[in-house]
């Protein structure tokens, strides 16, 4: 069975938007901030132990226009595995290996956490992990916090359909950013 993996570059004041991106008051604000080489380390590790990628509409985009022009380990893992971009208008997805889930959130992704076995990774797409967690569907995030305070931008959390408890597991300085990892507690 499959675990969701919610992991999101975020600022002191909950932005997450645009850490990498273009279109943005601040665009690519996490690039400014060192995460030393065991940060990279760590995301490249992250990366390569997912199972699948769970995307957004938007964020979907922003990689399949990335990432096949790429070379090496990384590349080839994304490019390679398993897509799933959640989207109620696309229908002809261009970056292999994708599937378009539109119909039901919850119903669809109850489902793929059936069907894949490992992590089944969800890199930035907001409005996706706002979904996911209005509907209890993540079981753990990782939270790359940076030193910065934004003052502007789309944050991770709003308001909430309930209240959930979550269990810090990890919290590790990097460079100058820290990685918090924190599990869902038992349901």
């Amino acid at each position: 069975m499959g675990k969701v993996v919610v992991t999101e570059f975020i600022s002191l004041d909950g932005v997450v938007e645009a850490p990498g991106g273009e279109g943005f008051k601040y665009p690519n604000w996490s690039f400014e901030v060192d995460r030393g080489t065991d940060g990279e380390q760590f995301k490249t590790d992250e990366a390569l132990a997912a199972a699948a990628l769970l995307l957004g509409r938007d964020t979907y985009e922003g990689f399949a226009s990335a990432w096949p022009d790429f070379e090496g380990e990384l590349a080839d893992k994304y490019n390679g595995m398993p897509k799933y971009v959640v989207s109620s208008t696309l229908t002809d997805p261009g970056w292999n290996n994708t599937s378009v889930l539109s119909d039901d959130l919850a119903k669809d992704v109850t489902q793929l956490k059936q069907d894949v076995e490992g992590e089944i990774s969800v890199p930035g797409s907001i409005q996706l992990v706002q979904g996911l967690l209005a509907h209890d569907l993540v079981d753990e995030i990782h939270l790359m916090w940076f030193p910065v305070i934004l003052g502007y931008g789309r944050r991770l959390w709003g308001a909430m359909p309930d209240k959930s408890n979550w269990a810090l597991t990890e919290a590790t300085t990097y460079g100058d950013g820290v990685l918090v990892t924190i599990h869902q507690r038992t349901r």
